[in-house]
């Protein structure tokens, strides 16, 4: 290397060695130097009042992560989405004005997108992580947007900390690894050291983190927000949307080999789906509270981190919406789609809840810097059903072409139009509730129980559901390399159930806790997913068969599943045509080269008259992993000498029969039970 060469290379890392940074130690300023005394806390009028626009400190924070990512976005990157409508089952009059609420005959048009929260756009779709769920309902009185998470609860209480979090569980910053997963030593260390997160982590290590499907996730608005109705009273409510099929999970084995064999696993099994003309449902249901009774239960409605139990405040189930059509072009309507929980119509309001607070300023700055200027909702994914007027003019991505002279209010040239509209005309008018208190940062006492509802998940958890929440946390924490961390997160859950945290502590080689553990009894029996619907709908069977299967029992078990809403595939040799007995061809879907067992629900063996030794050891690995994964199995004719030689024909969930009416009608049963947690793993 030549002097020259030398001197230049010294000189840049010169330069560079002024923006080199070492935070470790010094004290927290803003990004102009100025020292804060609190970083915890939006400043607010009183502990329970509002966030202020005045605190520079949040702005400041919320703009600069806002701008951190592009052109995807910070969070939910990944995503996917369908159209469709919605209807109302029944007038809401009695408890909200809005429009789209209140007429049983109308469709309201509707946009969802399901989307990862953690990783990058090329995550695969199976990690362990929340999904988001947001819909856009265009309404006659502008856009509504309902933006959600299929976990009903949050890690964190004030917006604030909302920077934190995220940085905490993206890719740690020396080597952006990992991607994804939480399963570093950052992540962890911000949960044991925020222990508001518990309740969402409990969440998180569940199998609510790994759905089977998007159509068969549950969503929810996290947030307590109000109904208004035309007398102007108000009632809080929260949002739950509940999946036509159940709410149903893969397991962890299972959710990290369709990460392998098929990334887009969740978004081409919905496209596919809704092509064939099987449409997604869903029902929407609301929690509504009476203002009076606001304080009458152990926790605050108000706070993010918990959820109203529903044997305490039932779901009333409202309408239903259909996702019917899928999107013409994915930039145009699933990536430049913007929503905004601040989108609302008239009969829909806010609450104090801090979280809530930051998000109405965080999703309009976000939009910006992402579509490039204020001008997205301009976009025809974004654009409203009914007319818009106002004197906003110009900027990036301008499309309207407004004409005359006027673009202010007030006005004369144009008599003061576009003018406001009267709250009986249809305009907006915010709820009016009286707020006092003196400006603080501080959090409300009220918020300060963050172990009792993480317990009460616990606590109303399956056998099994608890199992994989314990090898949830025994792999996370596994992965971690700071002793440290590890154990002060065992000291942490020990606060939410000793069982729990004695047993993956032993798991992680961390110390068992001493003490702590909870008094709390109390189950809510609809957390657990033990107790959802279990329908043989839209279920996906693989049939492994070769040529000289008998044509006609075959032929009258697919002809049943699919009458009972199954999609069977049949998996062979080699792709082309199989052939049967009493000439029945059916085209083969694929071979073991090309699928793979994780990738169904269930199993149905007929095998045929092949002896070829790659086939039958396919297969039987194939049968296995799928037995392994507690999934359905189903044999007739030499089918069932296949289970009978891998010892597992007298599992639980497995089927086996010649008479084609009894077993198909057990079959079905089977596939609808979805998976068998008390089968006996040979």
């Amino acid at each position: 290397m030549s002097d020259k060469r030398k001197i230049n290379e010294n000189s840049k890392d010169e330069q560079l060695e002024f923006f080199r940074v070492d935070d470790q130690g010094k004290k927290l300023t803003t990004n102009q130097g100025l020292k804060m005394a609190e970083d915890e806390f939006s400043l607010k009028a009183g502990e329970r009042g509002p966030t202020l626009m005045e605190d520079f400190h949040f702005r400041e924070k919320l703009t600069h992560f806002d701008h951190e990512r592009i052109p995807e976005r910070v969070v939910h990157a990944r995503g996917f989405a369908a159209h469709g409508h919605f209807q109302i089952y029944e007038s809401m009059k009695k408890y909200t004005k809005a429009k789209f609420l209140q007429n049983p005959t109308v469709k309201t048009p509707v946009f969802v997108r399901f989307s990862i929260v953690n990783g990058s756009r090329g995550t695969a779709d199976t990690i362990r992580d929340a999904r988001g769920f947001a819909t856009k309902f265009y309404t006659e009185e502008g856009n509504y947007d309902l933006v959600g998470n299929n976990i009903p609860v949050f890690f964190i209480q004030d917006g604030i900390k909302f920077p934190d979090v995220v940085h905490a569980f993206k890719p740690e910053p020396d080597n952006e690894v990992p991607n994804g997963s939480t399963a570093q030593d950052t992540f962890w260390d911000f949960v044991a050291n925020n222990q508001e997160s518990a309740h969402m982590i409990m969440w998180i290590m569940s199998d609510r983190a790994i759905p089977r499907s998007f159509r068969m996730m549950e969503g929810f608005g996290v947030h307590t927000f109000r109904f208004v109705n035309e007398m102007g009273k108000a009632y809080f409510v929260k949002f739950h949307w509940k999946p036509a099929l159940g709410t149903h999970s893969l397991v962890w084995d299972e959710a990290q080999k369709i990460s392998g064999k098929d990334p887009d696993f969740h978004r081409r099994e919905i496209w596919e789906e809704i092509e064939r003309g099987v449409y997604p449902e869903f029902e929407l249901g609301v929690q509504i509270l009476d203002e009076e009774d606001e304080f009458k239960f152990e926790f605050d409605i108000l706070d993010s981190t918990k959820l109203w139990p529903e044997e305490d405040i039932p779901v009333k189930l409202i309408g239903k919406m259909t996702l019917n059509r899928n999107v013409d072009n994915f930039f145009a309507e699933t990536e430049q789609v913007a929503f905004h929980p601040g989108h609302v119509v008239p009969g829909i309001d806010f609450t104090n809840d801090p979280l809530l607070q930051a998000r109405l300023f965080s999703y309009t700055d976000t939009q910006l810097i992402r579509l490039g200027g204020p001008n997205f909702h301009e976009l025809p994914i974004n654009r409203p059903v009914c007319p818009f007027h106002n004197n906003q003019r110009d900027g990036y991505g301008r499309q309207t072409i407004n004409i005359g002279k006027v673009n202010y209010h007030r006005n004369s040239l144009a008599g003061n139009t576009p003018s406001t509209a009267s709250e009986q005309e249809g305009g907006y008018v915010h709820y009016q509730e009286k707020v006092e208190g003196k400006k603080i940062r501080a959090r409300s006492e009220s918020f300060k129980d963050h172990f009792s509802q993480a317990t009460l998940f616990w606590n109303s958890m399956s056998k099994p559901e608890k199992m994989h929440i314990i090898d949830a946390f025994s792999f996370e924490l596994g992965k971690v390399k700071n002793e440290s961390v590890k154990q002060q997160v065992v000291d942490m859950f020990a606060n939410v159930s000793l069982e729990l945290a004695t047993a993956f502590a032993i798991n992680i080689g961390a110390v068992p806790p001493k003490g702590g553990g909870s008094d709390i009894k109390k189950t809510s029996p609809a957390l657990s997913q033990e107790n959802t619907k279990k329908k043989p709908d839209t279920r996906k069977v693989a049939v492994i068969l070769t040529n000289g299967f008998n044509g006609h029992d075959v032929k009258l078990v697919l002809e049943k599943l699919k009458a009972n809403g199954v999609l069977a595939e049949i998996i062979s040799e080699r792709q082309g045509k199989v052939r049967g007995t009493g000439g029945i061809e059916l085209t083969v879907d694929h071979t073991f080269l090309t699928t793979d067992s994780v990738l169904f629900d269930a199993v149905y063996i007929v095998r045929g008259s092949s002896d070829s030794k790659k086939f039958n050891k396919d297969a039987a690995y194939f049968i296995y992993e799928a037995f392994t994964h507690y999934k359905p199995l189903g044999a007739t004719h030499e089918g069932k000498q296949w289970l009978e030689s891998d010892g597992i024909g007298d599992g639980v969930g497995v089927v086996m029969a010649d008479d084609m009416e009894w077993f198909t009608s057990e079959f079905i049963k089977a596939i609808a039970a979805h998976r068998f947690w008390n089968r006996k793993l040979v």
